[in-house]
C-alpha cells in the first residue's frame, strides 16, 4: 500500500485527526472501544461502517455529530464487483451522497436501502459469495467427476455463472426466461434440472438466506442489548 502512496498507521486518532471520511472496518463487538478512543475528533467527519450488525443508533451514540453511512459490500470489492447496500444516518443530507457515490461506486455496484433491510442484505449480497462458489466448486466437482481436466471444470463453471449474471443485469433477463431459453424436451438440460429440483437445492438456497438472516438478526440483539 505504501507503495502506491497510502500512509500506514496503528495510530486511530491520526487517521480521525487527519482524513475526512473514515471507515469503521472492524468486528461489530470492537466498534465501540474503537470509536470510544476517538469520539471527540469526529464531528462533521464521515463515518461509512461496514461492521455487520451495527445500527446506526449505535455509531451515533459515539459519534453524534458525525455524518454515519452504514454500508454491507461483498468480497467481490477485491475485483471492483462488489454488490454494496447502504443507508444514512440523519446527518447526511441529499449534498452529501455524491461523495459516498464515489466512494462506494469504486467497489461496485450499490443502492441505498432503508435500515430495516440490513440484514437480509448482509444474508443474501454480504454471505451471498460463499453461496455461489460453493455451487461453483459443486459444479468444477461434477465437471471432474465426468472426466473433464480440472483447470477446464473450474472455469468453465465460474464462466457460466458469470454470463448468467450478465444476462440477468445487462440483458434484463429473468432467471425462468435464461432456465426455459436452454430447456428442450427429453434433453440433457431437464434432466439436470429435474435431479436439482428432487435434491432440493432451490428450497435449500432459500432456507440458508433466511437462517443467516435470522443469524445476523440475534448478533445484532446480543450486541446491542444495553444489559451486556
Amino acid at each position: 500500500l505504501e507503495e502506491v502512496g497510502v500512509k500506514l498507521t496503528r495510530d486511530n486518532r491520526l487517521v480521525a485527526r487527519e482524513s475526512d471520511v473514515i471507515f469503521i472496518a472492524v468486528k461489530p463487538y470492537k466498534v465501540s472501544e474503537v470509536l470510544r478512543k476517538v469520539s471527540d475528533l469526529l464531528d462533521g467527519k464521515f463515518l461509512i461502517s461496514v461492521a455487520a450488525a451495527t445500527p446506526i443508533s449505535k455509531i451515533a451514540s459515539l459519534a453524534p455529530k458525525a455524518k454515519i453511512i452504514r454500508a454491507m459490500p461483498n468480497i467481490g470489492l477485491i475485483a471492483k464487483a462488489s454488490f454494496t447496500a447502504y443507508t444514512r444516518g440523519p446527518n447526511v443530507a441529499e449534498s452529501d451522497l455524491k461523495i459516498v457515490n464515489e466512494i462506494l461506486g469504486e467497489l461496485g455496484a450499490f443502492v441505498e436501502v432503508d435500515e430495516d433491510l440490513m440484514d437480509a442484505i448482509t444474508a443474501l449480497s454480504g454471505s451471498g459469495p460463499a453461496y455461489v462458489a460453493l455451487l461453483i466448486e459443486a459444479m468444477a466437482y461434477a465437471g471432474l467427476k465426468v472426466g473433464l481436466p480440472r483447470d477446464l471444470a473450474y472455469k468453465s463453471s465460474a464462466y457460466t455463472v458469470y454470463g448468467t449474471a450478465k444476462l440477468l443485469l445487462e440483458v434484463g433477463l429473468h432467471p425462468s426466461t435464461i432456465k426455459e431459453m436452454v430447456l428442450t424436451p427429453g434433453g440433457t438440460t431437464i434432466e439436470g434440472i429435474f435431479y436439482l429440483e428432487e435434491g432440493g437445492v432451490r428450497t435449500a438456497v432459500m432456507k440458508a438466506v433466511e437462517a443467516a438472516t435470522r443469524r445476523a438478526k440475534e448478533i445484532a440483539e446480543k450486541l446491542n442489548d444495553p444489559n451486556r
